[in-house]
């Protein structure tokens, strides 16, 4: 695998010790339910990146977030039971957090993101806020009989104290309902955003001060990204979400992030898509 925006970077701009940003790839497949492809999200990622301005816009701001050092890993090793391998995808990041890195999560399925929030979690000593973009709840208990599934990772996040913030859901189940009571998720949903047009949420005051923010590409409407697992109807637009997620960091402090679902089709459009979601999200973090 290449380095992340590896055809712009310095020598000084890619140095592990001074870097700002780590780049964790997670070629993680092991429970998706209908479209496959997961597994090469972060070669497609990392190879689209290579096309990536250094500048990146955000609004009136002009930012360069690669000037800060971008330090791409080796892949995590997802051969072993799924404990394992989340246990690995862990220690990636709390290394990352420790070192006052923060860690940028290349998926892969998003069954990672337990294991890459746990390793955050662990290393800021304190429960995180999780700012989701999926068009999935992720709260079964389980699915197909896998705890560890894609389908049931925020639902083990709750378990472990994370408070959840969801925009751009359109397909849940019943269980799912009662999940978000149960666990006081904060939830915006799609048919809401879409319809009014909505670019800007305010989290609750309550929320915590520390944001994780995992980013599924299915949450964007399969117009925008097709290339994906579980792609659903009625989804959110490229600025929209990203303005969703920019709005809730304001006043906040973004501890790590993933992008996760991307499965690549053979069109580099969609891969490029995701290399840019990638960077502007590293871009509102500075």
């Amino acid at each position: 695998m290449s380095d992340f925006l590896d055809s712009e970077l310095s020598g000084s701009e890619r140095d592990p010790a001074t870097s700002r940003f780590t780049i964790i790839p997670v070629p993680l497949e092991r429970t998706v339910s209908y479209g496959s492809g997961t597994l090469k999200g972060p070669e497609a990622i990392l190879e689209a990146s290579n096309e990536l301005e250094r500048i990146c816009q955000i609004g009136e701001l002009v930012l360069e977030p690669c000037r800060f050092g971008i330090d791409t890993q080796q892949p995590v090793d997802c051969s072993g039971p799924m404990p394992q391998v989340m246990e690995a995808i862990s220690k990636r990041t709390f290394d990352a957090v420790s070192n006052d890195k923060l860690p940028v999560v290349l998926g892969g399925e998003h069954s990672l993101s337990y294991g890459a929030v746990m390793g955050v979690q662990k290393a800021v000593g304190r429960p995180l806020g999780l700012v989701q973009i999926d068009a999935h709840a992720d709260l079964r208990v389980a699915y197909q009989g896998n705890r560890h599934s894609h389908a049931s990772v925020m639902h083990l996040l709750a378990e472990e104290g994370v408070r959840l913030a969801q925009f751009g859901v359109r397909a849940l189940c019943r269980a799912e309902m009662q999940s978000r009571r149960d666990n006081n998720v904060f939830h915006v949903d799609s048919e809401t955003l879409v319809t009014g047009n909505i670019h800007q949420i305010a989290l609750p005051d309550d929320f915590p001060q520390d944001i994780y923010v995992s980013f599924d590409v299915d949450g964007l409407d399969p117009s925008v990204m097709p290339a994906t697992g579980t792609p659903v109807p009625g989804g959110l637009g490229f600025y929209q979400a990203l303005h969703l997620v920019e709005h809730a960091l304001q006043g906040r402090t973004c501890v790590g992030l993933d992008v996760v679902e991307l499965a690549p089709d053979g069109n580099p459009a969609w891969d490029f898509t995701a290399a840019q979601i990638v960077y502007r999200l590293m871009a509102a973090t500075l």
